[in-house]
């Protein structure tokens, strides 16, 4: 099982970085959520300031599971913020491109909250994905590392509206009163609703998969004493081979933790005609369970 803190661990100083991408953490490839963790890691060991305040970033090609270097330069170092810009490489190869603020942990100012989360319920006696689905041992590596419960299930593939409600927990639980670490998981869960928001609206097998070309996040409050988050999000509009998506985490108490849009980039699905088999197999078996 994969550990989140250990796998985006990053090591050296003086802006240059080094850390390593776990197939523990494998979809497509890489998890997104992860090389991103790696540069926000990165950059907070590089920086004064203890918490991160925003983080935006492009990927920019599929990585191996092997090492990684990280660079990471100053943009802006004041007395009460700092942004910082991280490029993590591969063999010479960028993967990642990002940049981020970080501020000072006692800053005073404006104070309202207009946020609400959406009316569901929590995560207790909501079944999982493993419970709800017989192959959830085939399912890509990360699944194993997190725990799912979905708040809208249909045992039958269907189209429904382009939004995905579902909490999610990491099963190794990450260190107490870390903001860097708590923001990092933030950017995990982000990266992963996009594409479920997405999907949801078209039925499986698909014939596209939709990477993340970006990622942008906005850090609302601190979580760690939240194991399970609500990801809430939705993609309105898909067109031209793009597919725009945003995203909210919220706390089971109704705390707004991060915000962030990401978008899509449409590519043929190299597993179509295999799931396409996969579906005839089953919507077979099910006509001859149903005589």
């Amino acid at each position: 099982m994969g550990d989140f803190a250990a796998d985006t661990r990053v090591e050296g100083g003086s802006g240059r970085y080094r850390a390593a991408l776990s197939a523990d953490w494998a979809v497509w490839g890489p998890m997104g959520g992860t090389v991103a963790a790696l540069g926000l890691r990165a950059i907070a060991a590089a920086s004064a300031q203890p918490r991160p305040a925003s983080f935006a970033c492009q990927f920019l090609a599929f990585g191996r599971f092997a090492p990684v270097e990280i660079e990471v330069t100053p943009l802006q170092v004041a007395k009460r913020a700092e942004a910082w810009r991280a490029l993590v490489v591969q063999q010479g190869r960028p993967l990642l491109s990002a940049s981020a603020w970080l501020v000072d942990d006692e800053l005073s100012g404006f104070e309202h909250e207009a946020a609400a989360r959406p009316a569901v319920g929590g995560p207790e006696g909501v079944p999982g994905f493993q419970e709800r689905v017989d192959d959830y041992a085939g399912w890509y590596p990360f699944w194993r590392n997190v725990e799912g419960r979905p708040l809208r299930w249909t045992e039958e593939p269907e189209a429904g509206d382009p939004v995905w409600h579902c909490w999610m927990r990491l099963l190794a639980p990450l260190p107490k009163d870390d903001p860097v670490l708590d923001a990092a998981r933030s950017l995990l869960w982000l990266d992963l609703m996009m594409w479920n928001a997405a999907c949801a609206r078209h039925v499986w097998p698909r014939r596209f998969i939709a990477p993340n070309l970006d990622l942008t996040a906005q850090f609302h409050a601190r979580a760690s004493d939240a194991e399970w988050l609500l990801c809430d999000s939705a993609a309105p509009w898909a067109r031209a081979g793009l597919v725009g998506c945003n995203g909210r985490g919220w706390t089971p108490d109704g705390r707004l933790v991060a915000s962030g849009t990401s978008h899509l980039l449409c590519r043929p699905n190299p597993s179509y005609e295999e799931e396409r088999e996969r579906h005839r197999t089953w919507l077979l078996e099910r006509r001859r369970a149903q005589r």
